[in-house]
């Protein structure tokens, strides 16, 4: 498993390479890949339960899919868990308990959006020895704020907003940092300007390492392909044929078949058990 020193210090060695995951049996599979770190991101309140946003997530919720990830990894990768909204913006106090409820879980890192506007939040966050993750350019837990999901940092007052963001948060100690819907030069330039690595998610090329979303470069949804992401599988093709395949065998009876069932290894009068109740 990577740590979080040797993720700090991967910086223009070796391209990181994160994934998105959610439950423990997709766990289960991610663990023995070559995958360098595991988000259990707020993202699940759009992709596992439907939410218009990520604004609807609670901490419990994250809590309980970190749990659940956490034990499929078997410690076998780095894992880094959202803070959802709400849980660190209101208080610095907030924001360390949270924090440390997603570390009891199982993460090793926690991520939070936003750069000078949280900055005493992440400050109190790594005061208390908790890795912290930054996250900048698009941060959906602001799209009420930002104007929707839509590239950022596109002209000089916002890319030096970024920039003053993305030192603040440097300053203060986070381990890495997300790059969200970021134009590929303005990422570009930021990753060679931070001693940080940066992570992207269509922010372009140059970054230090790459983040998708599982259940989009996996093609779960069929309706549904960001510019950003690169499809590797089509599971939704899979599972409906499969779905189909197995509604047909049910129907002509082909399922289950010899080697699905069970039998009884004597045999047994059924007459004699019947007769004990049935009505004379």
């Amino acid at each position: 498993m990577k740590t979080v020193r040797e993720l700090v210090n991967s910086k223009s060695l070796t391209k990181i390479s994160m994934i998105t995951c959610y439950d423990y049996s997709t766990a289960k599979i991610i663990k023995d890949t070559d995958i360098d770190i595991v988000l259990v991101g707020d993202s699940l309140g759009m992709v596992i339960y439907g939410y218009p946003s990520t604004l609807q997530v609670e901490m419990e919720q994250m809590v309980f899919h970190t749990e659940a990830v956490y034990r499929g990894l078997e410690g076998q990768k780095l894992l880094v868990s959202d803070l959802p909204f709400l849980s660190y913006q209101a208080s610095t106090r907030d924001a360390v308990f949270n924090a440390g409820r997603l570390l009891k879980a199982g993460a090793n890192i926690v991520k939070l959006e936003g750069g000078r506007r949280v900055i005493d939040k992440v400050r109190a966050i790594v005061d208390a020895d908790i890795p912290v993750m930054g996250h900048l350019g698009l941060t959906p837990q602001s799209i009420n704020v930002t104007g929707g999901y839509k590239l950022q940092a596109v002209d000089e007052e916002s890319i030096e907003n970024l920039f003053e963001d993305a030192f603040a948060l440097q300053n203060e100690g986070v381990v890495a940092l997300v790059l969200e819907l970021v134009p590929e030069e303005v990422a570009k330039k930021l990753t060679e300007e931070l001693s940080i690595p940066t992570i992207g998610i269509g922010s372009g090329r140059f970054c230090d390492g790459q983040v998708l979303v599982i259940n989009d470069m996996l093609g779960w949804f069929k309706d549904f392909s960001p510019k950003h992401t690169k499809k590797y599988a089509n599971l939704s093709e899979v599972i409906f044929s499969s779905v189909n395949e197995y509604v047909s065998d049910v129907k002509n009876g082909t399922f289950p078949g010899e080697g699905n069932v069970f039998h009884l290894k004597k045999e047994v009068d059924f007459e004699k058990i019947i007769r004990k109740f049935k009505v004379s």
